[in-house]
């Protein structure tokens, strides 16, 4: 009997160990980010929903082109929670990307959500590597209208090889997606990565490491 017990104990702590590791579903409406608000909470905590007035629910920052006079030749205008208050808990933002001719968003990954993308305007080569050991490539050219599914977590990237502007929207499974760009994070950390350990994982020496690194 003892043993049946603590089996039955295990298993209800195991299930709700499960049950609070996933976001919960809504509670409420809606829950409007509070962004004043001093309570640390995973999010932001919500204002008083007879506070919620419609521009919490709104953007209209997707209308406009980015910026794409850069080194990358492209710009990232997202549509998240910090934008968008009213997407707080509802687990979905959105983004537009515009590249210039040759432009690029460059490898990266979002820690916290997938990512659909379309494409508006242009070509695009899309692609993403799927993680350890086998690292395949998996790549396509888009045009106008096509949709690509870049899953949460893995490296991806988009590449405009034609002669046109490209633009793309792209929706996220999280609020707050994150980006994590490759480059950046390993070459240009502060402080930095050791050249010693760079050098080693890949593959070079230590002078091409410095040199990378004062890119960033």
């Amino acid at each position: 009997m003892a043993s049946h017990l603590s089996f039955l104990a295990l298993l209800a702590t195991t299930t709700w160990c499960c049950a609070i590791a996933s976001d919960p579903s809504l509670l409420q409406d809606f829950c409007v980010a509070d962004k004043m608000s001093q309570v640390n909470v995973n999010g932001f905590a919500c204002k008083d929903a007879k506070d919620a007035v419609v521009e919490d629910f709104f953007f209209s920052g997707l209308r406009v082109a980015g910026n794409t006079r850069n080194i990358q030749g492209s710009a990232v205008t997202a549509a998240n929670v910090v934008q968008i208050p009213g997407l707080n808990t509802m687990g979905i933002s959105m983004v537009r990307i515009d590249y210039a001719p040759k432009g690029q968003n460059p490898p990266h990954t979002h820690p916290r959500a997938t990512e659909i993308l379309a494409v508006l305007e242009g070509s695009l080569y899309v692609g993403f590597v799927t993680s350890n050991p086998n690292n395949t490539l998996i790549s396509k050219v888009l045009n106008k209208g096509d949709v690509f599914v870049f899953p949460k977590g893995l490296v991806h990237f988009q590449y405009n090889y034609g002669t046109d502007n490209a633009v793309a929207i792209a929706a996220l499974s999280s609020q707050n997606p994150g980006v994590i760009t490759i480059a950046n994070t390993v070459f240009g950390s502060k402080p930095s990565i050791s050249d010693d350990i760079l050098a080693k994982a890949f593959q070079v020496d230590r002078r091409t490491v410095n040199w990378m690194q004062a890119q960033f």
